[in-house]
């Protein structure tokens, strides 16, 4: 019978290890490390989100009732000491390289989004995660709360988070756009949160396309009014310009307004546009399936560990959440080659179960249930008389 190493290992020979080593090398993560490697330091942070662990003393409990299997997976047992003190002493920033190194390979399996048009159709939100003031006093948001916020950029090419950064929560959104790396041809969908009408301009000369909700204060001038009677919960759609002194003075160009109706609620939503092409009908599919960066930020906070920390320091609360963004990586690569209709959420609760069990990885996330049991070999058993 074949033997198969654990789901866990199968699941990290996933990662690169020369990339791994290229960032450890690079970052010299490992000076005066005494013993205590990357990759166990590595593998003890992912063993936790993908086991499901919220303490230290559950990743050194966890891992020591696994020991006779950590020699397969290159790593040694681990002290809850050690790790916190590695969580806050070694640099976040080879997590981080691990996180691009696993985007290229998910990516390059990635189906496509599900409009006609071939541009790259990006969602862009951020989240807030209460922190305790008292334990997180450099995170600092309200006068009596902290709290940090996790910036994405979601790839609507099978839902990936292309882009992350993590900053405190007094951080507005609309300050960390120009980090998210936009290029020509893009189309970046967002909520009103977002509106710069000088940001607006520059994505028009560059070539970007944006999808977002008016604000209702807005001061406009129609220019043009398009026919809208063969499309069902369209009412509007329009040419416009900016009439305030100062939103023209930013974005003299002209863009376009399309009125839609909610079917479900009957409520209208405004939406603002530089793409003067797409029937109104696509642009509010477009905006609707924005959606989707709401169900990541939900999917990430209910299945993975990023609410309950396991350190107070910033490099500590960083780690974590690139380990979590890693094995959401790992666990939506498993979903895109799988024959079996997975979900994260699904994929999430099964997998601490089967974590250092020996079977073929790829045949159980194509067959996971039902599969034939390996009748035992009877020939050896001795023959009562």
């Amino acid at each position: 019978m074949k033997k198969h190493n654990t789901i866990f290992g199968q699941m990290l020979q996933l990662i690169s290890r020369y990339e791994f080593q290229k960032a450890v090398n690079e970052h010299k993560t490992e000076r005066h490390s005494k013993g205590f490697s990357s990759w166990t330091h590595f593998v003890s942070m992912l063993f936790a989100q993908l086991s499901g662990q919220d303490g230290l003393r559950g990743i050194e409990t966890g891992m020591a009732a696994q020991g006779q299997r950590l020699y397969h997976l290159g790593v040694k047992s681990v002290k809850r000491s050690t790790l916190s003190y590695t969580n806050t002493h070694r640099s976040h920033k080879v997590f981080k390289a691990v996180f691009e190194s696993l985007l290229r390979k998910v990516t390059s399996n990635a189906p496509g989004h599900k409009f006609r048009f071939k541009n790259r159709l990006y969602s862009i939100d951020a989240t807030t995660i209460d922190l305790c003031l008292g334990l997180y006093d450099w995170a600092k948001f309200r006068k009596k709360k902290g709290g940090i916020k996790v910036h994405v950029k979601l790839n609507h090419a099978g839902y990936i988070p292309e882009f992350i950064t993590v900053t405190t929560a007094k951080q507005h959104e609309v300050n960390e756009l120009d980090n998210l790396q936009l290029k020509s041809g893009d189309v970046a969908v967002f909520d009103r949160a977002y509106t710069d009408f000088t940001r607006f301009a520059t994505y028009c000369s560059e070539g970007i396309y944006f999808v977002t909700r008016q604000k209702k204060n807005a001061d406009y001038r129609v220019v043009e009014r398009r026919d809208v009677s063969k499309y069902r919960d369209i009412s509007s759609d329009q040419v416009i310009e900016m009439r305030g002194y100062y939103t023209k003075k930013k974005c003299p160009m002209r863009l376009r307004r399309v009125r839609v109706k909610d079917p479900e609620t009957g409520k209208y939503i405004v939406l603002l546009t530089n793409q003067m092409d797409w029937s109104p009908a696509t642009v509010a599919a477009v905006y609707k399936d924005r959606w989707q960066i709401e169900i990541f930020f939900k999917t990430m906070k209910q299945n993975l560990k990023i609410k309950s920390f396991l350190g107070t320091s910033k490099n500590a609360i960083l780690i974590q959440i690139w380990t979590a963004m890693i094995s959401y990586l790992l666990l939506t690569y498993l979903k895109f080659i799988s024959t079996h209709k997975w979900t994260i959420s699904s994929l999430m609760n099964i997998i601490p179960m089967l974590l250092f069990s020996r079977r073929c990885l790829w045949e159980w996330v194509n067959k996971p249930f039902g599969s034939p049991l390996t009748p035992p070999d009877l020939s050896l058993q001795m023959e009562l008389l």
